[in-house]
């Protein structure tokens, strides 16, 4: 039966047909396969190839070595299993060229050095071209690997959860189709060879005991008088052998079973854990707080709630009235804009700022670019376009670099005070709260408002309260009556 041998581009190197020596392969043309031998195939391969040295080459027939000229030869191969499997590791029998496909992970951002991966698809699977087969989680956002060709995956390179790092080949796609299996095919044995090990202990111990006692043990009656006292410390809450380790469960379901589940932080929570403790340790923090009446900005946002959605076919919220405000403001005190850096002071002419966004696999914080030139329409767009994204995990390294300052809404959970922290390398951040109907004081009356604390957290190090606090006071004024903006007072 004769097929094309194909050579993966991948696999364009020397042929070791011993440790001594080697034959470079150039080109391939036909194989031939004789099943005449019981244990392994002879194969005939014509095949094209490039001198080592400059007179001639080494060709293997009959496992001897013979030096010819350079041109078409022809390789015999009926020897043991070593080598074989020496010629097998680079070129591949098929009638379909180039039928095996090396998956790499993509290329990673400066910033990140490594991942964990997790696969989504296992050996067997079938995969259209550019399906995602597996996922990085690196200490910002998730990786997606695709597939680079339709095919099956004959084999996994790494193990799940292993680290790996940008180029690395992680799977083996073929694109013949040769060798898919069901999703299922290993799942009932593995359950029936589990089922056969379960049930022989059972025999074992039901054998070993004997005949199960036909009448019911008596109740152990009640000792009178005091017991005596064991110390706390002896007593074991949960049971050892109670106490399991898994992956992928839920862990906000409580059903009373006393028993422990561990669950390895992801990479992103420990990054994120490590980052608020960093700032913890390094910022002199102290919180500022304030109130803002928001009758006007309901009022605005009712006005023209239908026009912003028909004009801009997106909803107009309060977030972009705050970010427009805080870079106003930013532009008003530059201090608060700046950074510590070593002995240095670093003033920044422009205004990134980064808004907290609860994605499912935790808190990330995308930035908004020169905000100090866009509109409310521009700030709303790229929100609303990092929210889609962080639903999906699509957030890339770059939407999360940089910042000079950072919002923080916790009003969207219900939120009524809270005293956020600081984004390092950072020199602030304003947490928003919900808005809540409030008895208020106003010119001498009592009456009820919309009424929305702030929380300015900043680093004491680099800003004076009275820095802070006017900065605070200058986005009330902007929020509460945003024509001030305009007429730049």
């Amino acid at each position: 039966m004769s097929h094309i041998v194909s050579l993966r581009s991948a696999s364009l190197r020397a042929l070791r047909s011993n440790s001594t020596t080697r034959l470079a392969v150039a080109t391939v043309t036909k194989c031939t396969t004789y099943p005449n031998r019981p244990n392994f195939h002879q194969q005939q391969c014509s095949f094209s190839t490039l001198p080592l040295s400059p007179t001639g080459i080494f060709s293997t027939q009959n496992n001897s070595f013979t030096k010819r000229s350079l041109s078409d030869q022809t390789l015999i191969v009926k020897s043991s299993y070593g080598s074989l499997s020496a010629l097998t590791r680079c070129l591949h029998t098929s009638s379909i060229r180039f039928e095996l496909v090396n998956v790499v992970t993509p290329s990673f951002p400066e910033s990140v050095k490594d991942g964990g991966i997790r696969f989504l698809k296992k050996v067997g699977d079938a995969v259209a071209v550019d399906e995602t087969i597996a996922e990085i989680e690196t200490d910002k956002t998730n990786l997606s690997v695709n597939a680079p060709t339709a095919g099956v995956i004959t084999s996994l390179i790494v193990k799940d959860g292993d680290s790996v790092i940008s180029g690395a080949q992680i799977a083996v796609i073929d694109t013949s189709g040769v060798g898919a299996k069901p999703a299922t095919s290993g799942k009932p044995a593995e359950t029936t060879d589990a089922a056969k090990t379960k049930e022989e202990p059972s025999k074992a111990s039901a054998s070993s005991s004997g005949p199960a006692p036909r009448t019911t043990p008596s109740v152990p009656t009640v000792p009178k008088g005091p017991q005596r006292e064991t110390p706390t410390s002896q007593i074991s809450v949960t049971p050892a052998k109670q106490v399991q380790t898994a992956t992928g469960i839920d862990p906000h379901k409580i059903t009373g079973t006393r028993s422990e589940t561990r669950v390895k932080m992801s990479r992103m929570r420990l990054k994120i854990a490590e980052r608020l403790k960093e700032a913890q340790n390094t910022c002199a923090m102290l919180t500022t707080f304030n109130e803002i009446d928001m009758s006007n900005m309901v009022e605005f946002r009712k006005k023209y709630a239908d026009q912003f959605l028909k004009r801009h076919n997106m909803k107009l919220g309060f977030m972009s009235a705050f970010v427009k405000a805080s870079a106003c403001a930013l532009v008003d005190n530059p201090i608060v804009n700046a950074v510590i850096d070593g002995n240095e002071t670093v003033y920044r002419d422009y205004v990134d700022i980064s808004v907290a966004v609860a994605s499912p696999k935790g808190l990330v914080v995308p930035v908004l670019r020169n905000v100090e030139k866009m509109n409310y329409a521009d700030i709303e767009r790229t929100i609303s376009e990092y929210g889609e994204k962080a639903k999906k995990g699509t957030l890339a390294i770059e939407d999360m670099d940089g910042g000079t300052f950072t919002i923080s809404n916790g009003g969207v959970f219900g939120s009524l005070f809270g005293t956020p922290i600081i984004n390092p390398p950072q020199s602030a951040i304003l947490g928003m709260h919900g808005i809540f109907d409030r008895p208020v004081a106003i010119n001498g009356k009592i009456e009820i408002r919309p009424m929305m604390y702030v929380a300015l957290t900043y680093d004491h190090r680099i800003l004076d309260g009275r820095d802070a606090v006017l900065f605070l006071r200058k986005i009330k004024q902007y929020v509460e009556d945003s024509r001030s903006i305009f007429l730049d007072i």
